[in-house]
């Protein structure tokens, strides 16, 4: 009984201290890709640069000298790539479940495509080169409501879904 309680303890422990590990690098990340995307920042780093390049005769272009701006240049880059990468997961994420949203709310629209980011490349090619045939024939016949018969496994390309009834906005704020 006691020994329960303390696995649970230490596993809730743990899952705190994950969320609250994943909630600063989330908020270090969205704050070093803000900063590291502005005007200043590139400023300062080609005056870095250009002082870096200037003090060259100084150290008489020594491998010091030119270790100093690898060493760092390196540094920074690595610790660049992971920060990015996170941002754009995060974004990436955040786009997807939007136009989730939208594709499962649109009538007419076809729900597997909600999972189109799971497509192989295959499956990818033809619903690009369906959509674009849509396209070019203006879009007003059967073939928009026929999906390749390859996507999610469906023979027929078709799934649809009921009309939705739309909610009210001052409803959904009557309920939060």
């Amino acid at each position: 009984m006691i020994w329960d309680v303390l696995v649970a303890a230490v596993v809730m422990d743990y899952e705190l201290r994950k969320d609250l590990m994943q909630d600063i690098f989330r908020k270090v990340a969205n704050a070093v890709a803000d900063l590291t995307g502005t005007v200043w920042v590139l400023a300062g780093a080609l005056t870095v640069i250009m002082i870096w390049g200037l003090t060259g005769p100084v150290f008489g272009f020594s491998d010091t000298w030119q270790l100093i701006i690898n060493t760092g240049t390196t540094i920074i880059t690595f610790l660049m790539v992971f920060m990015i990468q996170n941002t754009q997961n995060r974004d990436n994420a955040a786009l997807h479940a939007k136009l989730d949203e939208l594709i499962v709310h649109t009538l007419g629209a076809h729900n597997e495509l909600t999972a189109a980011e799971n497509f192989s490349e295959e499956e990818l090619r033809q619903l690009r080169k369906h959509f674009e045939e849509v396209a070019n024939e203006g879009g007003t016949n059967a073939k928009v409501d026929r999906l390749p018969k390859s996507i999610n496994g469906n023979s027929h390309g078709t799934r649809r879904r009921a009309p939705r009834k739309p909610r009210s906005r001052t409803s959904a704020k009557a309920k939060s």
